[in-house]
């Protein structure tokens, strides 16, 4: 240590400016690396470089990151196709007879676009513009609107092919093909109980959620809307089959399966008679962009963490929570308290570089599944796209909605979904065979 300071202040000090300095605004890429490398040169000096160059080499190194640019490209080919505007606007007027029926049509909507897609902001984005203003114009309360929209696109980071889920197997060196067939009981949990509270909240006060009128059900017949719904659900499912398929019987791993995926979306884009080369250059172009987000994100926190692990900052907190005596459980649910705090104001890349690297090591420590624990943490950090102050589904709907909803509308909107999330996380964690019953049937 080239500065006077101890190791538990340094690690104090590096965790308290890297909150302050979230909270203020600032990128979290910027933050994350520039505080890496501040602290680095106190506890390190010039050594601190080679540090952050094994790092950087480690992360471009690793042949399982692949999978999160094919299964972006994925994402960008079915959302600029249109594909996913046309299952909307099947399912729209297939369920729109019911109370709060076209809400619930974004629900399903969004879970099929998640097992598609993997990617949050395609398909709060897509939602946004396809769903909100069928819904205002429909007479649907405008938080309500804006919470459907914002929760069913965050299961997007959860269900297969969930980009969280292949970082989280990089990170953690657990299974990918398990990580990410483990997020399909979570994610149908949450989209049940998001359908569920549509239609109860909408059941009791139908002004929430009004019906299609009489005379936009009868311009469309029911066998034509059953007919519409099956055409347009019809790619999306095989393309979700294929590529989950080939992951859950070992056929090929989760990197290769990205890249299949890829290719079907584009050949649905030819299918569908929507391929222009304006098209690809743009999927290419967001794909690029959002690669180089992502993978800027994962090398700064690496640095940060390897950082603050270097300077013992995870044996400092090992033997903290150690030494609380809080036994198995009380450690991980306050595991689970601080995870939840950091998703307020810290996007979910820079908390799974943060924490993972301490918390599983403790997880195992206390015997706890270390596959259920991550499953567990990637159900919490779905808070962490619907919490204020930072949530990023709030602010991808806001940016959208061109004025026609404001900041307290969306806060309001969100708030009945983020409780539903916490109690789905609680059904994770009460049932973990549940949640370990299709991972376990992987070899």
């Amino acid at each position: 240590m080239i500065t006077g300071l101890s190791p538990e202040l340094m690690s104090v000090l590096m965790l308290a400016f890297l909150i302050i300095m979230i909270m203020f605004g600032h990128p979290i890429a910027f933050v994350f690396g520039g505080l890496g490398l501040i602290f680095g040169l106190l506890a390190r000096g010039p050594k601190v470089f080679y540090m952050f160059t094994s790092q950087a080499m480690g992360t471009m190194d690793s042949y399982l990151l692949v999978a999160i640019t094919m299964f972006i490209l994925m994402a960008d080919l079915l959302v600029k196709s249109g594909i996913a505007d046309d299952l909307f606007e099947s399912l729209r007027y297939l369920m729109g007879p019911l109370r709060g029926g076209v809400a619930m049509a974004v629900i399903i909507v969004c879970t099929v676009l998640a097992a598609c897609t993997g990617i949050v902001g395609a398909a709060v984005v897509s939602m946004g513009l396809a769903a909100l203003p069928v819904m205002i114009r429909y007479g649907y309360e405008k938080g309500l609107a804006a919470g459907t929209i914002c929760a069913g696109g965050t299961l997007g980071i959860l269900i297969p092919p969930s980009i969280m889920m292949v970082a989280l197997a990089d990170l953690t060196a657990l299974s990918a093909g398990k990580l990410l067939i483990g997020g399909v009981f979570p994610g149908l949990v949450l989209s049940g109980l998001y359908i569920t509270y549509i239609a109860l909240r909408c059941g009791l006060r139908p002004e929430l959620g009004p019906p299609l009128s009489l005379e936009e059900r009868a311009a469309v017949p029911v066998r034509k809307r059953l007919k519409r719904a099956v055409q347009s659900m019809l790619a999306p499912a095989v393309l979700i089959l294929i590529v989950l398929g080939i992951i859950f019987t070992g056929v090929a791993t989760a990197t290769e399966a990205s890249g299949v995926g890829a290719f079907l979306a584009f050949v649905m884009t030819l299918i569908y008679r929507r391929f222009t080369w304006g098209l690809l250059r743009e999927a290419v172009q967001s794909t690029a962009k959002t690669v180089a987000m992502v993978m800027f994100i994962i090398v700064a926190t690496n640095c940060y963490t390897a950082v603050f692990l270097d300077i013992g900052g995870g044996k400092i907190i090992m033997e903290f929570m150690l030494g609380l005596g809080l036994g198995k459980w009380g450690a991980f649910f306050f595991m689970m308290l601080v995870i939840f705090i950091l998703g307020m104001p810290i996007e979910w890349v820079g908390i799974i570089y943060l924490v993972m690297p301490i918390f599983l090591p403790i997880a195992i420590k206390f015997g706890i599944d270390p596959l259920w624990f991550t499953l567990c943490v990637a159900v919490n950090l779905q808070n962490a796209f619907l919490s204020p102050p930072a949530g990023a589904s709030m602010f991808y709907l806001l940016g959208i909605s061109k004025g026609t909803l404001t900041t307290g509308d969306v806060f309001r909107g969100v708030i009945p979904f983020l409780i539903l999330q916490l109690v789905g996380l609680g059904v994770c964690i009460a049932f973990p065979s549940m949640v370990l019953y299709l991972p376990n049937l992987i070899k």
